[in-house]
């Protein structure tokens, strides 16, 4: 057995003090190691994260395009296009100037239909004045011929057509028609007795 002196115990002693001191130095140095190396990690985390789904994310599929057709194909469906659109355009200017045609012609109508109608109306009146001054004619003729002699009045009534001498007899009195029928002819006195008698013929009766 080895046998250590006072000298040697001492060393030892010693050694293991400067162990002790120099331990948490070291102990030190490795938590603020630890921590570092901790902080990098973390900075360094979510761009490492980032970067791995960026490798992961799969590249797009190239987007599936319809074949555009070429432009020699385009030409004629083009101009077919643009002929239609010229013969649309050509029809609707022929529409309005139909219309505005019909428009003039619905003007000139109805300018044309007022004149006509102011035109029947004036025409209207004049007959009615004509009329009204053939009966006053007629009536002061009647009167006339009432006041003939009846010989001198059948004569007369000797050369007028049965028609015409049946009108005013029919406007007479009786005593004045029946003077002059007297002195006119068996057959004109027929003649103008059948007329007189048909001309009511066509009245309804009740």
């Amino acid at each position: 057995m080895i046998r250590r002196g006072k000298g040697d115990a001492k060393q030892v002693v010693s050694a293991r003090r400067a162990a002790r001191r120099r331990r948490p130095a070291r102990g030190t140095l490795m938590v603020i190691a630890a921590l570092l190396i901790s902080s990098a990690l973390m900075r360094i985390g979510p761009e490492a994260g980032r970067a791995f789904a960026i490798e992961q994310k799969p590249a797009p599929e190239p987007a599936v395009t319809e074949a555009c057709p070429a432009p020699e194909d385009v030409g004629p469906a083009l101009a077919a296009v643009q002929r239609r659109a010229a013969q649309l355009d050509e029809r609707d200017r022929q529409i309005r100037d139909r219309m505005q045609a019909l428009a003039v012609a619905d003007k000139e109508i109805a300018r044309k239909m007022a004149a006509l109608t102011e035109a029947e109306e004036a025409l209207r009146a004049t007959l009615a004045l004509a009329d009204e001054a053939a009966q006053s004619d007629i009536d002061r003729l009647t009167a006339v011929y009432e006041q003939m002699k009846p010989k001198d009045a059948a004569a007369l009534f000797e050369t007028m057509a049965p028609e015409f001498a049946a009108g005013f007899l029919g406007r007479m009195a009786p005593e004045a028609a029946a003077g002059i029928m007297t002195g006119l002819s068996p057959e004109t006195a027929y003649t103008i007795s059948v007329v007189l008698a048909g001309r009511n013929a066509d009245v309804p009766k009740n």
